[in-house]
C-alpha cells in the first residue's frame, strides 16, 4: 500500500501513524487513529495474549474511555471494600451499585487490540522497536519518521506513538523525566472454591507499614491477585511485608500460579510529552496516579488523545504545525489527567506521614467513603473533589503542612469505635 505522497513513499511504505506497545495505551491510540480511516501500524514485542503484573481494577474512569461496544471481560463485579491498617483495624464498607470491576490483563489487552484492529489498525507481534530516528539517512523527508527494528528493518511513520510501558525506548527519545518510582510485588493465587466465596465481590486494601505503602487482594473467580506497593529502595522491606501480608490473609499454604514485580513510573510534572513527529502516553510517558498508582484509567485516556493528536501530527506539513498540534496535545492531557496527578502527589504526601488518619476517614467518616465510591464508579474524580468542596481543599493543605504524629486524636477515636467491630474474613 502506497501513499503517493512522493517518490520514496512510492518504493516504500509510509504509515500515517505507528504506535510502539499493545497495551491498553497502544490500542486506545492504535484504535483512535484508526477509526479515522489512517493506515495506522501496531507493534508489540510479545505474542499475545502476554501477562502483565497488575491488579485489574477497573473504574468508572476506565470503563468511559473504552471503545463504543467493548464488552469487559470482567472476572468480579466489587461491591465491598474491607480496609485495615497493617492488618488490624478491619472495617469492609459496602455499595449497592458496582464499585469497579475486575479484569484478567491478558484477555482486556487482548479485547482492546481486537477493537483497534476492527477499527482498521494493522497489529505486528513479535517485534522489538530498537530505535525512533527523525533525521538522517533513514528519513526520506523532514515530515517522516524512521522506526528501526532489531535486527535493521526501519518502518516509515507520518507520526508515532511510544507506547511501550514504564522502561520506553521511545520515552528515553522523547526525553520523559521520572519524579516517583514505586516497586509492586504481585502473586496470581489459585485458591479452592471455599475461599473464593468468601471474596466474592469484595476486595481488600490494607495500609502498610512502609511509608506510602498499601496492599490489595482482587478476587477474580477461582484465582485472587494479592500485592502490594511502595516505594523503589525499600525491596527487602516491601517483599517483608508481602510476604507477611499472605501470611496473614492465611493464603502462604497455596501455591501462586504466578509471582512477579515490577516498577511504576509517574513523570515530572515539566517532563516533555513529544518531540517532534513522536508522542508519548500511558507507562511510556509516566502517566499514573501518584498515590494508588492506577494506571490503566491513565493509559486508556491518554492514548486515546495521543491516537487523535498522532493523526493531526500525521497531516502536518511542516515543523512549525506538527509542533502546534504536539503542544495541544501536551495542553490536552495536562488539563485533565494532569490536574488528577497533581492532587494525587498531594494525597500521598499526606498519606505517607498519616496513614492512620486515612484510614480513620474512609471507614468511620461518611464523606470520605463517599468520596471514595464516586471516584470508583466514575461520577467524580479526585481533582474534581477539592476543586469543588472548599472543605476538602481546606483539610488537604492543612494536612499538607501539619508534622506528622504517630495518630492524632481523631484516629484514635476512630479506631476505638472500629476496634471489635465488622471484621471480613481472610
Amino acid at each position: 500500500m502506497s501513499s503517493g505522497n512522493s517518490s520514496a513513499d512510492d518504493v516504500r511504505q509510509v504509515w500515517d501513524v505507528v504506535v510502539v506497545g499493545a497495551g491498553p495505551a497502544g490500542a486506545s491510540a492504535a484504535y483512535a487513529a484508526a477509526v479515522t480511516g489512517r493506515r495506522v501500524l501496531l507493534l508489540e514485542k510479545a505474542e499475545l495474549p502476554r501477562y502483565k503484573t497488575c491488579g485489574g481494577g477497573i473504574i468508572g474512569p476506565s470503563r468511559d474511555a473504552l471503545p463504543p461496544g467493548f464488552e469487559l471481560p470482567l472476572k468480579d463485579r466489587v461491591h465491598a471494600v474491607t480496609f485495615s491498617l497493617e492488618g488490624r483495624f478491619t472495617r469492609t464498607r459496602r455499595s449497592k451499585q458496582m464499585l469497579f470491576g475486575l479484569v484478567n490483563r491478558p484477555e482486556f489487552d487482548q479485547q482492546l487490540v481486537e477493537h483497534a484492529q476492527k477499527a482498521g489498525a494493522e497489529l505486528r507481534t513479535g517485534v522489538t522497536v530498537s530505535r525512533v530516528e527523525q533525521h538522517g539517512a533513514a528519513v526520506p523527508d523532514r515530515r517522516t519518521v524512521a522506526v528501526v527494528l532489531q535486527g535493521g528493518e526501519t518502518v516509515l511513520a507520518r507520526a508515532v506513538v511510544g507506547a511501550d510501558g514504564s522502561a520506553s525506548r521511545i520515552g528515553a527519545h522523547v526525553g520523559v523525566k521520572l519524579d516517583q518510582v514505586d516497586l509492586g510485588l504481585e502473586a496470581e493465587i489459585p485458591v479452592p472454591e471455599t475461599v473464593a466465596e468468601d471474596w466474592r465481590g469484595r476486595v481488600l486494601i490494607d495500609w502498610g507499614p512502609i511509608p506510602g505503602s498499601y496492599g490489595w487482594v482482587f478476587p477474580k473467580g477461582d484465582t485472587l491477585t494479592v500485592g502490594v506497593i511502595s516505594a523503589r529502595g525499600e525491596g527487602a522491606a516491601t517483599k517483608r511485608y508481602f510476604e507477611d501480608f499472605i501470611a496473614r490473609l492465611g493464603l502462604a499454604g497455596f501455591e501462586p500460579r504466578i509471582s512477579s514485580g515490577h516498577l511504576t513510573r509517574c513523570r515530572t510534572e515539566d517532563s516533555p510529552l513529544s518531540r517532534g513527529r513522536v508522542l508519548v502516553c500511558g507507562d511510556a510517558a509516566g502517566m499514573l496516579e501518584p498515590w494508588t498508582r492506577e494506571g490503566i484509567s491513565f493509559a486508556l485516556r491518554s492514548g486515546r488523545l495521543a491516537g487523535e493528536w498522532a493523526v493531526r501530527i500525521a497531516e502536518a506539513h511542516d515543523a512549525v504545525d506538527a509542533r502546534r498540534q504536539a503542544l495541544n496535545y501536551a495542553f490536552a492531557l495536562k488539563a485533565g489527567l494532569g490536574v488528577e496527578m497533581s492532587v494525587g502527589k498531594r494525597m500521598l504526601a499526606v498519606y505517607q506521614r498519616r496513614p492512620g488518619l486515612f484510614h480513620a476517614a474512609l471507614t468511620g467518616f461518611r464523606p470520605a467513603w463517599r468520596a471514595f465510591r464516586d471516584i470508583t464508579q466514575g461520577s467524580t474524580t479526585l481533582a474534581e473533589i477539592v476543586r469543588t468542596h472548599p472543605v476538602a481543599q481546606r483539610a488537604l493543605t492543612v494536612l499538607d503542612r501539619r508534622p506528622a504524629t504517630e495518630a492524632g486524636p481523631e484516629e484514635h477515636q476512630a479506631r476505638g469505635e472500629q476496634d471489635g467491630r465488622e471484621t471480613a474474613a481472610s
